[in-house]
């Protein structure tokens, strides 16, 4: 079945998402499709990429591992439904970091991964900021990054005792960041969000637009 033929409104499964054939890079939330943004500025990949390089660098003395989009994560809500045709909800963030080996498999990985990190574009910054973070919290995600490309600062949310997150202060460009699982790990984010060039600009301006 192709997407074009499919009802938006209707609700939807795992197991109905690995019958679809298309081209758009989707996304199912509480059985809700979402088609995600064309292909990333290369403003958001120099981003991604920065941050990827220094994760990856740092997990290379842990059991940890750090996957980037596109890879699906299949997170089931309440977390005991784990067949493809009860999960509702497979997403593809920008970062995955994954500890528990079990978790992952051939189609990606099965369970919260411990710490997300979203890099917003315009059209994606209502879905990471509402859907994508209360699914991400009601899994069980550890800690999740939002990170805001033209503004250049991230905010960090984690799991309390109770299950909800809670937000720290916002860390900006000048700061160094270190994720509250890996205290070790220490982020210069002057190194990681380069000065926005001319070829940008366009970019900036639709995402302050939102």
């Amino acid at each position: 079945m192709k997407l074009a033929d499919l009802n938006l409104n209707d609700s939807y499964t795992y197991a109905d998402y690995l019958t679809w054939s298309y081209t758009e890079t989707v996304e199912l939330i509480k059985g809700k499709i979402f088609k995600m943004s064309p292909a990333p500025s290369a403003y958001h990949q120099a981003i991604s990429t920065k941050l990827l390089s220094r994760v990856e660098y740092f997990l290379g003395n842990t059991s940890c591992q750090v996957f980037h989009a596109p890879f699906d994560v299949r997170l089931p809500l309440p977390t005991h439904q784990k067949k493809d045709e009860e999960i509702t909800t497979v997403v593809q963030p920008d970062l995955s970091v994954i500890c528990d080996p079990k978790k992952i498999d051939a189609r990606g990985c099965l369970g919260p991964p411990d710490w997300i990190i979203e890099i917003l574009s315009p059209s994606t910054a209502h879905k990471d900021m509402k859907e994508k973070f209360e699914v991400y919290e009601k899994a069980g995600v550890k800690e999740y990054w939002i990170v805001f490309p033209v503004e250049k600062n991230i905010l960090v949310y984690t799991l309390n005792e109770e299950g909800k997150y809670i937000g720290l202060s916002p860390f900006v460009r000048d700061d160094t960041i270190s994720p509250v699982l890996f205290p070790n790990l220490k982020i210069n984010l002057t190194d990681v969000f380069p000065d926005l060039d001319l070829a940008e600009e366009s970019w900036e301006e639709n995402y302050v637009r939102l």
